[in-house]
Formats: structure tokens, sequence, C-alpha cells
């Protein structure tokens, strides 16, 4: 490494250009300076790909305009996700409303099948308890009990839920994603009040005026803490993969494996299947049940038709 060259995070990238977070003299207020880079045109050539949340090293570019600078180098990535492309994760985040919008439960088993694809833990929040009644936020909340899956009801407007929150996020980097109309800029800015502001000032400073296709962004809640929104994650359906393969992410199912009449069983329409008498006695969730018996279905109809 070059004297010159100095490490930092990768928060945002479009068009080409990518704006790296580096620790320095601008923390003085608790901010980091950010750097407008490119790639090196010998990445491109090795296929790799910058992605918003990679630590890099970067080359700094003398620029009377502002903080200009060049990316040299990776650091290794502990992770790397497809959907969203985002590297170094450790949690998801993931927000529905408990109202306004009702939560689609089947939308919310796509969103942990995709993180559980990748092993990224997943937190549950159903946003807005406060307009709904208590004993509704938490039997939603209860219906992911033995998913593996730790769900929550709260409210971003909630200055206790908040601190709940943010210890959650504490020392992790954490991928914050749900469809539109849930409250999750509301909960962002609970959580990171300087997130719009940082987003406004990347905007001006690009001089291209607002884009109407938004990126995955990176937002520093603390020196060690980060927030990834990422837009458009509401777009994907049940990941691609063999019908029989989705039991795997059912971890309600796990006890009764082997105890079916049939090697194989789907728990779907077979005799003497020891999932389907556990929902029948109480023992497995009906909802959880139903979602994957939709998810099943709509996976047997895509591979029939490929």
């Amino acid at each position: 490494q070059r004297c010159s060259d100095m490490t930092g995070r990768i928060i945002r990238g479009i068009g080409g250009f990518y704006y790296v977070a580096v620790a320095s003299s601008g923390m003085t207020e608790g901010q980091p300076d950010i750097y407008e880079c490119h790639a090196r045109g010998i990445f491109r050539k090795d296929g790799k790909k910058p992605l918003v949340g990679d630590y890099v090293e970067i080359e700094p570019v003398p620029d009377e305009h502002g903080l200009i600078g060049r990316i040299e180098g990776f650091l290794p990535r502990k992770n790397e996700l497809i959907r969203p492309a985002v590297s170094n994760v450790d949690q998801a985040i993931v927000v529905f409303a408990i109202r306004s919008p009702e939560p689609s439960l089947v939308l919310t088993d796509s969103f942990i099948i995709q993180m559980m694809m990748q092993d990224i833990p997943v937190i549950l929040l159903f946003n807005k308890k406060d307009l709904a009644d208590k004993d509704y936020a938490v039997s939603l909340a209860e219906i992911y009990g033995d998913s593996g899956v730790k769900a929550y009801p709260v409210s971003a407007r909630d200055e206790e839920d908040v601190r709940m929150i943010k210890g959650m996020l504490d020392g992790r980097t954490s991928i914050l994603a749900g469809p539109s109309g849930v409250g999750k800029s509301t909960l962002l800015n609970a959580v990171c009040p300087g997130a719009s502001m940082e987003t406004g000032e990347i905007s001006k400073k690009l001089k291209r005026g607002k884009h109407t296709t938004r990126h995955s962004e990176l937002f520093a809640v603390s020196e060690d803490t980060y927030l990834m929104d990422t837009p458009g994650f509401s777009a994907f359906g049940v990941p691609d993969m063999d019908p029989e393969e989705l039991k795997v992410y059912y971890r309600e199912f796990f006890p009764y494996e082997g105890s079916c009449r049939f090697n194989g069983c789907s728990h779907t329409h077979e005799p003497d299947c020891a999932v389907r008498h556990a929902v029948y006695a109480g023992e497995v969730n009906r909802n959880r049940y139903e979602n994957y018996c939709s998810l099943y279905d709509e996976l047997r109809s895509r591979k029939r038709y490929r």
C-alpha cells in the first residue's frame, strides 16, 4: 500500500461513480469525508465490480472542486449478496406494515427465504403497531416463533422501539428491506437522522438532478454500525429453486422430517404426512404452512412452463 492510499467503504454507486466514506479530519463531527471515485480499468478487465459495502483502498486525486479519488484495491469480502448486489452484510432487517398496507405473509416468507439462501440472519419488524390492537400485533409476530426469525411489532415513531432497533443494529452492517409504503424511510430517519440530508447532498454534488431510479445506499448510524437501504428489493418473488428444496427453509418442519409415510414427502398432499398432522394439531403455525403451500405451487408452475 502506497503512503498516499487510504482505506474507506463504498456507500453508494451510480453510473460508474463510487462514493467512498473515509474516516479523516471530517470525523470530528462524527461524519466521514466522502470521496467521489472511479475504479481502475484493470478491475473491469478482471471482472471485478465494486459493490456497495466494499472496503477499498483509494488514492486521492487533487481537484479544486472537492474530494476526488481512484479505487486502487479491494479488501477481502466477508460475503457478497446477489440480490441485492451488496457486500459485507451481517443481518437483514425486513420491514412490513401491520396495517396500511396489510402485510402479505407470502411475500414476507419470500424475503426471509432470499436471505436464508445467502446465510444472512433475519430480523422481521412489523411496523405501524399503533394502527392495530396490541393482541393482533403480537399474534402477527408470533407466527414466526419457530421459524428461526426474530419478529417484533414496532412503531418507527415510538422512542422506546427506536432504541430497541438501534440496539439490534449496534456494531453490525444491516440491510433494510421491504415493500414500499411500510415506513422504511421513517424508520431509517429515526435511527439515522442524517440519512435524508446525506442523500440530498450527494444528488446535489452529482449536478444531475434527483435520480428517479434509486440505488442501494449505506448509512453510518455510528462509527461501527451501518444501515443499508435497498430500494427495489420488494420486486423479487420467491427465489428460483427446485420445489422440493423449499421445505429446507421452513424450520418448523424439521422435527417431523422422516416421520411421513413417504420418503421425499412434499408435505402438500400426501397421506400420513407428519407435517400436515402437526398443522391440524396446532403444533405448526397454519399461516406459515399455507405460505409454504402457496410458494410450492408457484415453483411447481414455474418449473412446468420452462
